[in-house]
């Protein structure tokens, strides 16, 4: 679905009330909070240290953000805080290749008076390769908290906005108290999306705007050229737009081209080919009917880091007429066909990487643990998160690999990263380290996860920028599955508003279900899931685009 442009300003609605060249330096700290020691040594972990290497028993040493040893006999300086690795395993940090988690999008300007349909100036057409990213994030985003808890320490962050948004930015995901940004101006952002009400509107419109504008950059500076070595030439115009392209058609720089379907891929590339600039793709949710495209394209492929939700293939009836299993084989052929990609993407040679853009980092793990039941082989997983993601960004120097040099990115797991029952228990950013709570599982007399009662009246509270807020929530057994409802506080500010919940489950101590919102007119979904025990539960609300928030509630044992 094409992007909505009312985000930002519905943002402020829903905080009413309950809606209402890199360079390896050690830790930069304006704020002089840094903790006492920044020296710190892993002891005894399973390290992995690339995909595909063994797991080996050792040690790793950390100094102002950096990797300063691995091995097994390493000498521990006494200022070092230790943290015992003997049960753990360590990888390297996972990265994001394509995000905007604490991104911001800037409102729209005003339009001039004497505003030209058929020739709006670029910024009011949504062509600003000026803008910078950095301008748009915020390090202390609770989508940036949800990225780092899942395992990202780093993200190349990328604006928001029309057809040509502007530039990324590099940055590591650790907190307000030192500099995140490694680099700035690392892609422009571009997508085929047309503006409203003027030029270029259509998907053709804004693929002959996008040659204009390449094109009139290598005119200027060719312009530009002749002017600095001849007497008698006229000065060239130049523009913000095609100064900032100029990175591009340079080729210093990629283009991160976000598409949403097959004939979009084509369609980019058909300009890559006959512009000649660098490629990246990201954000189309199925790659296999151009996979052989991809093969000899030369560009970089991005594979958004979420699978369908199964409760519709979960919730299939036997008892159902001809049409009616013939649609539930349609949609489960479209479910196994997308959780499929990411193996054949890999068996066809074509190195991809995740984007978290439209998904959840919260089921990021389900996600990967799908993918690698459907052929994605654990090497090719942890590839795509962390070496072929270093690649694809420009970061492999700095990133990617547990090694002397390299930035103190970790993830430190209670297992093997990809099975069901690990937890990341700490999370390194920069060399500053993030703990996690492990939560132990439970399980029924014959050693499988059990579940727990969820039925009955839950009061909850819930947290964000806005302060607290809360409502009810009542869920009642219905045959095999649950029904129920919740109230919240109007974003209207009319008192209490109530919704429906939809696909209630529990898996385990897990309860999650869905419900919507009315916003200003508009339906948000909102995703919660909380651990269960006993008569309390503690978890989180995920609001799409805008971040999860955390939420306990208590039931009633009445």
């Amino acid at each position: 679905m094409r992007k909505t442009l009312w985000k930002a300003s519905l943002f402020g609605l829903f905080m009413m009330g309950f809606f209402s060249g890199v360079s390896v330096h050690a830790q930069s700290d304006p704020t002089g909070k840094k903790s006492i020691t920044n020296t710190y040594a892993i002891t005894n972990a399973m390290v992995h240290s690339s995909p595909g290497a063994e797991g080996k028993k050792a040690s790793i040493l950390i100094k102002d953000g950096v990797i300063l040893g691995v091995g097994e006999n390493l000498s521990i300086p006494a200022e070092a805080k230790v943290i015992a690795g003997d049960s753990l395993h360590v990888y390297a940090g996972f990265i994001d290749a394509a995000s905007r988690a604490g991104i911001t999008r800037p409102e729209d300007p005003e339009r001039p008076k004497d505003f030209v349909y058929s020739s709006p100036p670029d910024e009011i057409a949504g062509i600003t390769p000026w803008r910078s990213a950095v301008d748009q994030f915020d390090i202390e985003s609770s989508q940036v908290n949800d990225l780092r808890k899942a395992g990202f320490t780093m993200a190349h962050v990328l604006p928001d906005g029309g057809m040509i948004p502007g530039k990324g930015a590099l940055v590591v995901l650790g907190d307000s108290e030192s500099t995140n940004v490694l680099k700035t101006n690392t892609a422009l952002a571009a997508n085929l999306n047309g503006a409203r009400g003027m030029y270029p509107g259509t998907t053709v419109g804004v693929m002959a705007k996008f040659r204009d504008v390449y094109q009139n950059t290598k005119l200027t500076k060719e312009r530009m050229a002749l002017f600095a070595s001849n007497n008698g030439v006229s000065r060239p115009e130049i523009n913000p737009t095609y100064t900032a392209m100029s990175e591009v058609v340079d080729r210093a720089i990629p283009v991160f081209f976000e598409v949403e379907d097959d004939l979009e891929v084509r369609r980019a590339l058909s300009l890559q080919k006959e512009l000649g600039f660098q490629l990246v793709l990201f954000g189309l949710e199925e790659y296999e009917s151009v996979i052989d495209v991809l093969k000899g394209s030369g560009a970089g492929v991005l594979l958004k880091l979420q699978i369908p939700d199964d409760k519709a293939i979960k919730n299939q009836k036997e008892d159902v007429s001809d049409a009616v299993k013939a649609q539930y084989e349609r949609v489960k052929e479209a479910y196994d066909k997308t959780i499929a990609q990411a193996g054949k993407l890999a068996a066809a040679g074509v190195p991809f990487a995740f984007s978290t853009i439209g998904a959840k980092p919260n089921d990021a793990m389900k996600a990967m643990q799908t993918m690698i039941e459907s052929g994605l082989t654990e090497k090719d997983a942890l590839a795509a998160l962390t070496t072929n993601a270093a690649n694809i960004i420009g970061a492999s120097r700095i990133a990617g690999t547990v090694e002397n040099g390299k930035l103190a990115n970790l993830v430190l797991s209670t297992g093997p990263i990809f099975d069901a029952e690990s937890q990341i228990k700490h999370v390194i950013v920069d060399g500053k380290v993030f703990d996690y709570e492990i939560k132990a599982k439970k399980k029924n007399g014959n050693g499988d996860t059990a579940s727990v009662e969820v039925a009955g009246n839950w009061e909850y509270k819930s947290e964000t920028p806005a302060g607290s807020s809360g409502g009810t929530i009542t869920i009642q057994k219905n045959g095999n599955g649950y029904e129920g409802t919740i109230t919240y506080d109007d974003p209207a500010g009319s008192g209490k508003a109530s919704s429906t919940l939809s696909d209630i489950a529990v898996s385990g101590s897990t309860l999650s279900f869905v419900f919507e919102v009315n916003a200003g007119g508009m339906s948000i979904a909102v995703d919660v899931s909380g651990d269960v025990s006993g008569n309390t539960m503690d978890g989180s609300m995920n609001i799409s685009q805008f971040g999860s928030f955390p939420i306990s509630a208590t039931r009633n044992p009445n």
